[in-house]
């Protein structure tokens, strides 16, 4: 008889799962009209009622079918009992006959951290722009982002009517990443993505040193993510403390999966043991290719203004 898939591949098929059921949640509560919406610290860091949803949906979905695994999400919740219309338990077939890494066959429920964002790009969500928003799935192993789902619920939405609305990208390191057309950014061109409502002089003046050819600013970490590995941008690059372990994890190991890399401005990994602090508080610069040569340019007063 076949030996049952690793328990990585497990949960990253639940996972994938998961994320589609959240997507019909978020498209849900957009089309009823009533976003919910609360301001957790100011104008620019808002809570729906999709966030609260979908979160919870993700959360007690993965929980029931692995209930040692630790899974961090973003928002703070009552723990309130989750209705059953929000569970999902199913799983994408497909994922499962894919051969677990060696290097991850044997890893138990509790040495896996998830790291949750239900609605990355809350503030986009609120203002219409639905191609920047995403629902993350990060799932980290001895402190490292080494699986992840990203679904962008309105991928299409400006495709007309017949589209099929959204789609689901996962990856995991050692196998490569899915759902999705890798494509390297023009050869030569210095194409940077950055924070579309979290500027500041320094974000600015990090962006000004590494001599663009253009700018692009666009809410949510796993939208620029996707940019970079879709070849719409050569460089992901925040010298801003305002981006959490929730918003790295899932885009991180999709970005790792297919060769690329992330940081923080001063080219440290990120960590994502359960323990660690929330914040990424020393920014963020990744990039699909030659991660080197922005790595090179970000300014000493830059690097010196964040802290890690």
């Amino acid at each position: 008889s076949m030996a049952s898939p690793a328990l990585l591949m497990r949960v990253v098929a639940s996972a994938y799962s998961v994320a589609e059921k959240a997507a019909t949640i978020v498209r849900n509560v957009m089309a009823a009209g009533d976003l919910g919406i609360v301001e957790k610290t100011g104008a620019n860091d808002l809570q729906t009622k999709a966030d609260r949803l979908v979160q919870m949906s993700i959360c007690a979905s993965l929980a029931r079918k692995f209930p040692k695994v630790t899974i961090i999400g973003e928002e703070e919740l009552p723990a309130d009992e989750v209705t059953e219309e929000l569970i999902e338990d199913g799983h994408c077939e497909e994922i499962l006959k894919k051969t677990c890494p060696a290097q991850y066959t044997g890893i138990k429920e509790e040495e896996l951290v998830i790291w949750v964002d239900p609605l990355d790009g809350t503030k986009e969500y609120t203002e219409g722009l639905l191609d920047h928003v995403t629902v993350l799935i990060g799932i980290a192993y001895g402190g490292k982002a080494i699986a992840g789902v990203i679904n962008q619920p309105y991928y299409n939405y400006e495709a007309g009517a017949d589209a099929a609305l959204g789609r689901t990208i996962w990856g995991v390191l050692g196998i490569g990443a899915f759902g999705f057309q890798l494509t390297e950014a023009p050869a030569g061109k210095h194409i940077i993505i950055t924070t579309r409502s979290h500027s500041s002089t320094l974000v600015n003046d990090c962006i000004s040193a590494l001599n663009p050819d253009s700018v692009i600013r666009v809410g949510g970490a796993g939208n620029k993510i996707i940019q970079l590995i879709e070849g719409k941008a050569s460089a992901y690059v925040f010298a801003s403390p305002g981006c959490k372990k929730w918003d790295t994890c899932a885009p991180e190991a999709i970005l790792h999966a297919v060769g690329g890399k992330i940081t923080d401005i001063h080219g440290n990994s990120f960590q994502y043991n359960k323990e660690v602090k929330h914040m990424n508080s020393a920014g963020v610069l990744a990039t699909l290719r030659n991660y080197d040569y922005y790595a090179s340019r970000i300014p000493n007063t830059v690097k010196q203004s964040l802290v890690p």
